[in-house]
């Protein structure tokens, strides 16, 4: 039930990211046939295939290409790649919105019941979820995800080569978030999860 709902939310993800750029002025994107909702257009092995097999509730699809050399005259090319990364994740709060107004209308009219053990309640709950931790996972600092291009953009001048060397350990930064949690037993996410299942909670008991 977690692959539909991931693979659906990376789709977005990512066609966010070049529906962006695209109105920046760059159709790289579109060109590449990336401006599309079809999840197909948008797998990556490991981020998309591999990771949920393993259980992991959290991944990344194959990067959108920007080239912020072609956004509009007057679009400043850091600022512009900062407004590109911060369009996946926040298209994936939307659709945790857009996923709990649509539980709570259906638990209100009865259709759908309170009973997480529903399976249309949990399979809709996984779509919250899975987007809850998307946004949180790609706002992480850490190059290639959004995060680090948002970090980027608002780096200030005197951390910039503290900056700079720390996007060349990228990649093992990123290998560590993804497997010491999990080694450790520490839930990286805890607090955005718990905020989650508040916010979720709190809204059905609204309706019931």
């Amino acid at each position: 039930m977690t692959l539909i709902p991931l693979w659906l939310s990376l789709s977005v993800h990512e066609w966010a990211h070049a529906w962006v750029a695209w109105r920046l002025g760059d159709d790289t994107a579109r060109l590449a046939g990336r401006l599309t909702l079809n999840p197909l257009a948008h797998i990556d092995p490991v981020g998309t295939l591999l990771l949920p097999l393993l259980g992991v509730p959290f991944g990344w699809a194959k990067p959108v290409p920007v080239q912020p050399h072609r956004f509009h005259q007057g679009v400043n090319m850091r600022s512009g790649m900062m407004r590109v990364a911060l369009a996946g994740p926040v298209s994936n709060l939307v659709l945790a919105a857009l996923s709990l107004m649509l539980l709570m209308l259906l638990v209100r009219v009865g259709l759908v019941s309170a009973d997480p053990a529903d399976p249309i309640h949990a399979l809709i709950f996984l779509m919250i979820l899975v987007n809850v931790l998307l946004a949180s996972f790609n706002a992480l600092p850490i190059p290639p995800l959004d995060g680090s291009r948002v970090a980027d953009a608002l780096m200030p001048a005197p951390l910039r080569p503290a900056w700079e060397g720390f996007l060349q350990m990228g990649p093992l930064a990123l290998v560590a978030v993804l497997i010491l949690p999990r080694l450790t037993g520490v839930q990286l996410f805890y607090w955005p999860i718990s905020g989650m299942q508040w916010v979720v909670d709190h809204a059905l008991s609204l309706v019931q």
